[in-house]
């Protein structure tokens, strides 16, 4: 609570992100995702054979998220899931979310392999690296207090400022602010500190909080 006290007192100038850093993100955003997409290819075959296997269904999960802008879009995932599980729900609104994600999905969720195939929403200019995270539609408090704050004039990211201070144990106020705070202070150097953070967070499973695991609280913040 006291980082969102000392960024809100940092934040009282309201700010707007600068259109020429946006235009090099974007150009960094093509460029980057298109040499992973081709780098990782490998890690996209093995990842795919197994989501096939595992799941007993598509490899892939097309979800409708909320994007920059209010216009909705679909994301791709590695599929985690069983074909059974409602579709365009957050993980943490299914009752016993537990007994709807497969035994490697858990392992793909925890070290966010299941983000992935979102390089392609990056490169078609649907999302970003960086970025507040896309939520599902019926999430609409969460939407609601995001567009309140503005984290909807950028694009949304693969990750982003909330994840790296909180990630799924983050309450969806606390969520909304710094979503906000991001869109209205992005910068490269910003974006790099998210990154590295990320990294870090990934290499620790740090943050995660899938299915039952975890309170209430913690569970509203779940839109992965």
């Amino acid at each position: 609570m006291r980082d969102i006290v000392s960024i809100h007192a940092r934040s009282a100038a309201t700010k707007t992100p600068r259109r020429s850093f946006l235009f090099v993100k974007r150009v960094l955003d093509v460029v980057f995702s298109a040499l992973l997409m081709v780098l990782l290819f490998p890690v996209f075959v093995v990842v795919t054979l197994v989501a096939t296997y595992d799941t007993a269904g598509s490899p892939f999960f097309v979800q409708t998220r909320m994007g920059r802008g209010g216009k909705p879009f679909r994301m791709i995932k590695f599929r985690t899931m069983s074909k059974s599980a409602p579709e365009n729900v957050a993980t943490a609104d299914l009752e016993n979310a537990d007994s709807f994600i497969s035994p490697i999905g858990h392992i793909l969720r925890k070290f966010s392999l299941d983000e992935l195939p979102q390089l392609w929403n990056v490169f078609k200019g649907e999302m970003s690296f960086i970025g507040p995270r896309p939520v599902v539609l019926s999430e609409e408090e969460l939407l609601a207090m995001r567009n309140l704050h503005g984290a909807d004039e950028v694009r949304p990211g693969i990750t982003g400022f909330a994840q790296v201070r909180g990630r799924d144990n983050l309450p969806i106020v606390q969520k909304a602010f710094l979503d906000g705070y991001y869109a209205r202070h992005v910068t490269f150097v910003m974006d790099m500190k998210i990154l590295w953070r990320t990294v870090l967070y990934v290499l620790r499973a740090e943050g995660v909080v899938d299915g039952t695991a975890g309170s209430t609280a913690d569970k509203k913040t779940r839109t992965a």
